[in-house]
């Protein structure tokens, strides 16, 4: 899970969620009430002196811009108007930005590109399920939020036998750009340095191509940060199934630009504000991820 070139990591964009949604139309739909996501928007309430310490340069314009990776459910994806991205990080996000007194806009980017937009300047903050890792710490600031793991997932039923401990000649499906790329490479290379087949690796640009060529059953089984993962299998309507335990948790965060340290302070300090005011539990629960709370902030620290 700690991926030390690109970030941890995706689920469900509205194109690469295509074939996963006409396979699961024959499992009948759940009760959209029952759905993660449904229920009024969390909101925070703006805190004055917090947004008396955001820099001039981001409050000029009284907006964020964040850059994201909208193919990522539950935590970042977009909404069924194709444009509108949604999700447990955004709905956190956003109500961060409202107790800074400001307003999150959200640029959809593929996942590999976000950080070095963040480094560049291109977005004043990345918000996409990035773990916090050393490697990036040399090229931005981050600020924690939340706590993951990695999930496998199969066909219900597991037909193929899949073993996370031994999946010597398996067809694996992971995300392009993800510490579940560097965790199944290395597993595999295990397979061959003992002798056994190695294990055959399909890196897909979204993790919704991912989750599909599993319940297609072109792949064995997948894995995928564990919201995202669990997420997946709840809404495969019994197609999929989680395997094993979820492993090597580490912090999720907000990616700030190396040089803007002031303003990562006053955003970490803003996620503990909503942490305080209850608001951040509310968004957690409404979207069914709230074990992967945390209770403090930090800035730049891992693990």
């Amino acid at each position: 899970m700690f991926k030390l070139n690109v970030p941890h990591r995706a689920l469900l964009g509205v194109a690469g969620a295509a074939l996963l949604t006409v396979s699961m139309a024959a499992c009948g739909e759940q009760d959209s009430a029952d759905q993660p996501g449904a229920g009024p928007t969390v909101t925070a309430a703006p805190d004055a002196d917090l947004a008396g310490k955001v820099p001039d340069t981001i409050k000029a314009d009284g907006v964020i811009k964040v850059g994201t990776d909208a193919t990522y459910a539950p935590a970042e994806f977009l909404d069924t108007d194709g444009s509108t991205v949604i999700g447990f990080d955004v709905e956190l996000f956003n109500a961060v930005a409202q107790k800074l007194g400001l307003k999150a806009e959200y640029e959809s980017a593929p996942f590999d590109a976000i950080l070095p937009g963040v480094a560049s300047g291109k977005y004043e903050v990345g918000v996409s399920s990035f773990t916090i890792n050393p490697e990036r710490l040399k090229s931005v600031n981050m600020v924690s939020y939340f706590s993951a793991g990695t999930q496998w997932a199969t066909k219900a039923g597991n037909p193929a036998q899949v073993d996370p401990d031994n999946a010597c000649g398996k067809k694996i499906a992971v995300q392009v750009g993800t510490v579940q790329l560097d965790d199944i490479e290395a597993r595999s290379k295990k397979c061959t340095d003992a002798g056994q087949p190695e294990i055959t690796i399909d890196q897909y640009q979204a993790q919704s191509d991912a989750t599909a060529a599993v319940v297609s059953g072109k792949n064995d089984a997948m894995l995928a940060d564990s919201p995202v993962g669990a997420y997946a299998v709840q809404q495969s309507n019994g197609q999929l199934e989680v395997l094993g335990d979820i492993y090597e948790s580490a912090p999720y965060g907000y990616a700030v630009k190396k040089d803007q340290t002031a303003f990562a302070e006053v955003l970490q300090e803003a996620v503990q504000a909503v942490i305080a005011d209850g608001s951040y539990e509310s968004a957690l629960k409404k979207w069914g991820v709230e074990g992967g709370s945390i209770t403090t902030s930090e800035l730049n620290r891992v693990g």
